[in-house]
């Protein structure tokens, strides 16, 4: 049978060659799609995780680990299509109207994916209607906004009051975050949860759809 754990230290270590390898081994011998997501791919970025959490890893070597899941995910994609395997979640993720800022937002996204969400990345400067169409059309069941300017942080008030006006509020849930982004804005405009930093925002992203 396939080494499960040596695709999730592979991960871990940013080996993305060896994970294509080891990946392409383990859906050759017939092991099932589902174990190689959450045994190899999600339990090595659920590492990487808690190293940066932890401040043992930062950001470049968040990014090395998140490129090699990504190698992983485009082999078993198709796979995890085929045999209808759900992902934990759809979320959609943008950074804020006015805000140009990405790693952040980036970080996120890829703790999303690695904690086996179905991320939409909306990008940067995203205007609340865009986060919307997000829902409406692709079926998001989460907004993820992000702002590092105190400047843009007014524009995640104004998408959080289009969605209600949208009639979304009750089938999508809104998560905000970045440097001056604080539990008390979030509960001040009504925000369903607030991440710290990327590791959490997985956690509590799965929480709010749990």
């Amino acid at each position: 049978m396939a080494d499960l754990q040596a695709i999730a230290e592979n991960i871990i270590k940013g080996q993305a060659p060896k994970v294509t390898e080891l990946v392409t081994e383990a859906l050759g011998d017939g092991t099932p799609v589902r174990e190689i997501l959450h045994e190899g791919l999600i339990a090595g970025m659920n590492v990487v995780g808690q190293k940066f959490k932890n401040n043992e890893f930062y950001v470049p070597e968040v990014l090395i680990a998140a490129r090699a899941m990504k190698q992983g995910m485009a082999l078993i994609r198709p796979r995890l299509i085929e045999e209808k395997v759900e992902p934990l979640g759809k979320a959609s993720i943008g950074t804020v109207k006015g805000d140009l800022h990405d790693i952040g937002k980036n970080l996120v996204a890829m703790m999303l994916e690695g904690a086996g969400f179905e991320v939409i990345d909306l990008g940067i400067d995203v205007s609340p209607e865009k986060f919307i169409d997000s829902v409406k059309t692709q079926g998001a069941q989460i907004i993820c906004m992000s702002a590092l300017l105190t400047t843009t942080m007014p524009s995640m008030q104004t998408t959080i009051e289009a969605v209600k006006e949208a009639g979304l509020g009750d089938s999508c849930k809104v998560m905000i975050g970045g440097a001056p982004v604080t539990q008390a804005y979030a509960d001040q405009i009504g925000a369903s949860g607030y991440a710290p930093d990327a590791a959490s925002a997985a956690e509590i992203a799965a929480e709010l759809l749990g």
